[in-house]
C-alpha cells in the first residue's frame, strides 16, 4: 500500500476501501505483534520460573498502559487531530517486541508488556477515527474491516509462537519487530491522506450531531455499555491467557497443540468482528449487542465440563457470537457523543485492555490459590451480565421514527 496511493482525494462522504484496507492491515500488525506476548507466556513462564499471578500481573501491565492513556491520547487527538502520530505509537510497539525478546528479568519483561501498551494506546484512537471518516457512512462496516485485521494479528500469534518462537526460542521475537518498519510506512501515508483530505481538522462544535438523547441518558447508556464490556472482557482474558495451560493440564495436550486451539479461537474471534458490524448496519446494533453477550450463555455454561472435543467447538462457538458485539459497541458509543469520536474510540478500546488486564490478574490469582479449571466454571456466569442490554436505549428505532 504506497504513499502516492494514500494520499488521492476522496469524495466527501464516500467509502473508501483503500483506507479501510491498509489502516486494517496496520492493525493485523500493530496486534499480531501484541499477540506474540500474550502467547509467548508458557515461554515466559517456564525461562523465568514465573507463578499464574506473575503471568497475570504481565498482562496487567501491559493493558492498564493502554488503557489509562488511550483516552487521554483519544480526547487531545479531537481537539488536536495528530495523523503523523500513527507511525510513533507502531514505533513504541517495536520497541517493546524487542525488549521482551532479550529481557534479563522479570522487571524487563513488565518494561516490554508496558512499551506494547503505550504503542496500542497511540494507535487505536486515532486509527478508529480514521475509519469512520472513510466509511460513507456505513460505520458498521469500517469497524468491522478496521478490527477484523486486528482480530486476525491477534490469531496468528499463537500460530507463531507454536512453529517458530517456541523451537528457536525467546530471542526469536525480535525478527517479528520488522513488521513494525512495514507498518510505519503504511502508517505514514494513512497520515498524509488523513491531512490531505481535510478530515485532520477538528469539526466545528454543533456539525453533524446524530443523538437526540439527553446528557443523563447518554450517560446511563454509555455505563451500560462499559458493564457489557466487562462481562466480554473478564471472559476473554479467561481464554487468551489461560486457554493454552487449560488445556495442558487439563487434557495433557502438548504445548504446540495447545497453541493451535489457541489460533482456532482466536480466528472465530476474528470472523465475529467482521460479522457483527454489517449485521449491526442491517438489524440494529442494539439486537446485536444483546444477542452476542447473552447468546454465548448457555455455551460457557457447558464448556467447563465437556470433553476436549467438545471444549474445542464450545470455544469457536463462543469466540464467533461474543465478538460479534465490539464493532456494534463502538459504532453505538461513537452515535452518543458525535464530537468526541477519538475520546469514546480511546475510552472503549482502553477500557477493553484495562478490563482484559485487571481479569488476567484477578483470574490468575485465583488460579493459583485454586486451579485452572476454576477460572473457567467461575467465569461462566459472565455473559448473564447480557441481560443488562435491555436498558440501552433504541436510538436506531427513534431516528427511524423521526425520518
Amino acid at each position: 500500500m504506497s504513499q502516492v496511493a494514500l494520499s488521492r482525494p476522496a469524495a466527501a462522504g464516500s467509502l473508501s476501501f483503500r483506507v479501510l484496507l491498509a489502516a486494517s492491515l496496520c492493525h493485523f500488525l500493530n496486534d499480531s505483534m501484541q499477540s506474540l506476548f500474550t502467547a509467548s507466556y508458557p515461554v515466559f513462564k517456564s525461562g523465568f520460573d514465573l507463578t499464574f499471578t506473575q503471568i497475570g500481573i504481565l498482562t496487567l501491565v501491559y493493558q492498564l498502559s493502554a488503557s489509562i492513556l488511550q483516552p487521554l491520547v483519544g480526547l487531545f487527538t479531537d481537539a488536536r487531530p495528530q495523523p503523523y502520530s500513527l507511525p510513533v505509537g507502531m514505533g513504541f510497539s517495536m520497541a517493546g517486541l524487542i525488549t521482551l525478546a532479550f529481557a534479563p528479568s522479570y522487571g524487563l519483561l513488565l518494561l516490554g508488556g508496558a512499551l506494547l501498551g503505550v504503542g496500542s494506546s497511540i494507535f487505536h484512537p486515532e486509527t478508529s477515527r480514521l475509519a469512520r471518516l472513510a466509511s460513507g457512512g456505513a460505520h458498521g462496516l469500517a469497524q468491522s474491516i478496521f478490527q477484523v485485521g486486528g482480530n486476525v494479528g491477534s490469531a496468528l500469534g499463537p500460530l507463531l509462537v507454536a512453529f517458530v518462537v517456541l523451537p528457536l526460542g525467546r530471542g526469536s521475537l525480535a525478527w517479528f519487530a520488522l513488521a513494525a518498519l512495514v507498518g510505519m510506512a503504511v502508517l505514514t501515508g494513512l497520515g498524509r491522506w488523513y491531512s490531505r483530505n481535510g478530515h485532520a481538522r477538528p469539526r466545528k462544535k454543533g456539525a453533524g450531531r446524530e443523538s437526540a438523547l439527553s446528557r443523563r441518558q447518554v450517560g446511563k447508556a454509555i455505563a451500560v455499555l462499559l458493564l457489557l464490556l466487562l462481562s466480554k472482557y473478564f471472559y476473554l482474558a479467561s481464554i487468551n491467557t489461560f486457554y493454552v495451560f487449560y488445556l495442558m493440564e487439563h487434557f495433557a495436550l502438548p504445548a504446540r497443540d495447545a497453541q493451535l486451539c489457541l489460533f482456532a479461537f482466536l480466528g472465530a474471534v476474528a470472523a465475529g468482528t467482521l460479522a457483527g458490524g454489517p449485521i449491526g448496519d442491517r438489524i440494529g446494533r442494539r439486537k446485536v449487542i444483546w444477542g452476542s453477550i447473552l447468546g454465548v450463555l448457555p455455551f460457557t455454561l457447558a464448556l467447563p465440563h465437556v470433553g476436549l472435543t467438545a471444549t474445542i467447538a464450545l470455544s469457536l462457538v463462543i469466540g464467533l457470537v461474543l465478538a460479534s458485539a465490539f464493532s456494534a459497541v463502538v459504532v453505538y458509543a461513537q452515535s452518543l457523543l458525535p464530537h468526541r469520536i477519538g475520546m469514546v474510540s480511546g475510552l472503549f478500546f482502553g477500557f477493553a485492555f484495562g478490563l482484559g488486564g485487571l481479569g488476567a490478574a484477578l483470574l490468575g490469582a485465583l488460579a493459583d490459590a485454586t486451579s485452572v479449571e476454576t477460572v473457567y466454571q467461575v467465569c461462566a456466569f459472565l455473559p448473564a451480565l447480557g441481560i443488562l442490554a435491555w436498558l440501552l436505549p433504541d436510538t436506531e428505532g427513534r431516528a427511524r421514527a423521526t425520518a
